[in-house]
Parts: C-alpha cells; sequence; structure tokens
C-alpha cells in the first residue's frame, strides 16, 4: 500500500511485488550462498594473477561486470562494486535473488573527525539516509540502522584477530560535489564519523530482502579540514588487499 505525500521520495509502498522482480532477473541460483562487495580493482587484479580468485560467471548488460569466487573458499563470492546506492545496492538486489544468505561490504569513505587515519576501519552501525535508493525499500526515516546481532558478532570477530577499529555511523550522500561545510559539520553532529554513497541502500535492501549484511569502509580522505586533503587514500593498495582477505573470513563467521 502506498500512501499519499507532499514530496515523491516519502511515499514508501508496502507492497513487494514490482513489475520487473530480482528473480526475473536471477531465475537460478549460485552455488554459492556469500558475497563480498569490494571497491578496490587493484586489489583484484592481485588477487587473479596470484590465482586466489577465479571467474565465476560473468553479469551482462549495459554496465557488465563478473562475479570471482575464491579458490579455498568456493562458497564466497566477490565482485567490484558500483559507486553510489542505484548501481550498488540495485546490483545487490539483483544478486540477492541468487541465494546470497550473508554479505560482507568493504570500501572506503571520507572522514569526517581528522584524527581517523587513512586505514582505519570502521565497523558499520548504520547510516544518515541522505540519499534517495532506500526510501524505495524501507519506511523513510532519517537514520537506517544494521542488525546489530550481526555487527556484534562482527565486532566480537574483529577483537578475536586483534584487529583495530571504530565503530558508528555514516552518511550516505547521492552528491559527492554538495559535501558542503555546513552539511560536512552536521552530519558530524548527528553521529556520522565517515561520508561515502552506499550504505544506506545496501543496509535497506538487507532489511527489505532478509539476508545478512556487514561493512567495514577504511578512512580515506579528509574532507573535515578547511581544504579537502585525498591522503592518498586510494594508493594505500596493502590495506585495501587485507581487507578484503578480512571480509572472505569475517562473511564466513556472521
Amino acid at each position: 500500500m502506498i500512501v499519499k505525500k507532499e514530496f515523491p521520495i516519502l511515499e514508501y509502498d508496502t507492497e513487494k511485488v514490482a513489475k520487473i522482480n530480482p528473480e526475473n532477473l536471477f531465475p537460478e541460483k549460485f552455488s554459492a550462498d556469500k558475497m563480498i562487495i569490494t571497491f578496490f580493482p587493484e586489489a583484484i587484479n592481485k588477487l587473479l594473477e596470484e590465482k586466489q580468485i577465479e571467474v565465476y560467471c560473468h553479469i551482462g548488460g549495459e554496465n557488465p561486470f563478473d562475479v570471482y569466487n575464491f579458490a579455498d573458499a568456493p562458497d564466497v563470492l566477490l565482485i567490484l562494486g558500483q559507486v553510489g546506492c542505484p548501481a550498488c545496492a540495485g546490483n545487490l538486489d539483483a544478486l540477492q535473488a541468487g541465494g546470497l544468505k550473508k554479505v560482507m561490504f568493504c570500501g572506503g569513505g571520507g572522514v569526517l573527525d581528522r584524527t581517523i587515519k587513512v586505514g582505519q576501519l570502521l565497523l558499520v552501525d548504520g547510516a544518515i539516509r541522505d540519499e534517495g535508493f532506500s526510501y524505495h525499500y524501507v519506511e523513510p526515516s532519517r537514520y537506517i540502522y544494521t542488525d546489530k546481532k550481526i555487527t556484534d558478532k562482527l565486532a566480537a570477530s574483529l577483537e578475536a584477530k586483534k584487529v583495530p577499529y571504530l565503530r558508528g555511523l555514516c552518511w550516505t550522500t547521492d552528491a559527492m560535489l554538495r559535501e558542503t561545510p555546513e552539511r560536512v559539520e552536521l552530519r558530524k553532529q548527528e553521529g556520522a564519523k565517515v561520508v561515502e554513497m552506499e550504505q544506506a541502500g545496501c543496509i535497506a535492501v538487507a532489511q527489505c530482502r532478509g539476508f545478512d549484511y556487514g561493512a567495514l569502509i577504511y578512512g580515506g580522505d579528509d574532507v573535515a579540514s578547511e581544504q579537502w586533503d585525498s591522503r592518498g587514500w586510494n594508493t594505500r593498495q596493502g590495506i585495501r588487499y587485507n581487507l578484503i582477505l578480512l571480509c572472505k573470513e569475517l562473511v564466513q563467521e556472521i
């Protein structure tokens, strides 16, 4: 059921069946039920060179991409995510129809606190919904949260592995070039530690479709200072490679 509102984005529809459904796109099931979404193409290339992963299948269309799986963990798939909720979370909704039960996300985000070092990990508790995609999956709210039981399991696993991490909220935006100083400060006051472009949508898809989801985001560029500083965040190849391997362990433990 849909309720008429002043603004279309607030008109959440409780109806689960759409004109095109995930099952229409993926009528057959994967042989694996776990997946990692990453944004580190150079790390994927290295894993391919080392024969740690291989192509599982190819997804065609206007924005084609490969799905990989791990040689030593064939039940874990790996994809290179696409930027923004409609692309990344939209693909996730389609792919979950293949039988996914557990998903880990690993990417980078702009820090809203300059004391967060490059490479420091944030275990995502939830997101400020400053985007549009998630409102089609979960009723309107200012925040959306990960499943606390799953996030607690991930926290316990990180602690057992002695991996240092922060835990908290991120700010999901559709507009990277509209992160104005006042908006940055407001989101920081609301509790967000990083800004990124996918979490609200991915969390909403997981809630709507009913699978386990967790996310780790590493501290990247600095958007908290007076001048933007890239801090060379996208050249930290060791961090990015190791984060994928960490997520391979984590997705098998949640």
